[in-house]
């Protein structure tokens, strides 16, 4: 490289820097850089060797976005900003988005009465909905259940195991098709525990349930599966014989 000009620059301590101008234009500098004021660059940029460029988002709440091979500044397309904790940009459809928190928890519903307990109004988005019991128990012995629907509650094409294990002899198993089945053996039972239910594809769903039975000293777990005829929208919790009517306790979900 052929120098038309050397600057050198005398640190206090005794270091040099030199800033170097070639006859080309070209300056190179053997140390850190500081610009006070306004610096213009015009020509090729680059930092650690990477071409820079200098995009301005121009307007408040304008992001950068690549195609590869350049930058743009733009609005984000559709949408609000998140405005609460927990909220995140989620999309549902890969071009607009709408803030929403990342975990949903629903409302909590007494289970002292009724055979029904309903939640409805799930999103079209949810790929995973947990089921959770706090000390929920019925007047009688039928075993739990848990049903899905699109539209309408689904009450057959299940294919659902469930097993209660008091001891490692004293088990207790059922094989079920209108519901996913939470196995019990007793009346007195009082059920704390969850059911996790998820999105296969489609319209696929597939669940497993862990639970404990503190009266009984038993454990209840299972597992199944359904295909609905649309989306899920809705969770029914109700018992087998569908008389039989709730008396203790809390139901609530998660969907997300």
């Amino acid at each position: 490289m052929s120098t038309a000009k050397v600057v050198t620059i005398l640190h206090p301590s005794s270091a040099v820097n030199n800033i170097v101008n070639d006859a080309s234009g070209n300056v190179a500098v053997g140390n850190n850089l500081t610009v006070a004021g306004t610096a213009t660059l015009t020509g090729a940029t680059t930092v650690g060797g990477v071409a820079a460029v200098a995009v301005a988002p121009s307007t408040s709440g304008n992001v950068l976005t690549s195609n590869g091979t350049a930058w743009t500044s733009a609005a984000p397309s559709g949408g609000t900003a998140p405005s609460a904790i927990g909220q995140i940009p989620f999309s549902t459809n890969g071009s607009t988005y709408t803030p929403t928190q990342k975990i949903v928890q629903g409302t909590a519903v007494a289970s002292t009465s009724g055979t029904n307990i309903d939640f409805t109004g799930i999103p079209s988005w949810v790929k995973r909905v947990t089921v959770m019991f706090n000390g929920m128990s019925t007047n009688g012995s039928s075993d739990p259940l848990v049903q899905i629907g699109a539209g309408s509650i689904t009450t057959s094409g299940y294919s659902s195991v469930a097993s209660y294990v008091a001891t490692p002899t004293a088990t207790s198993t059922v094989t079920v098709t209108n519901g996913f089945n939470i196995r019990d053996a007793t009346s007195s039972a009082v059920r704390n525990g969850y059911m996790t239910i998820t999105n296969v594809s489609g319209n696929i769903w597939v669940s497993g349930h862990t639970m404990c039975d503190l009266p009984n000293g038993a454990s209840n777990v299972g597992a199944g599966g359904v295909t609905l005829s649309g989306t899920l929208d809705r969770i029914r919790i109700t018992t087998t014989s569908g008389t039989d009517t709730f008396d203790a306790g809390s139901i609530n979900i998660l969907y997300e």
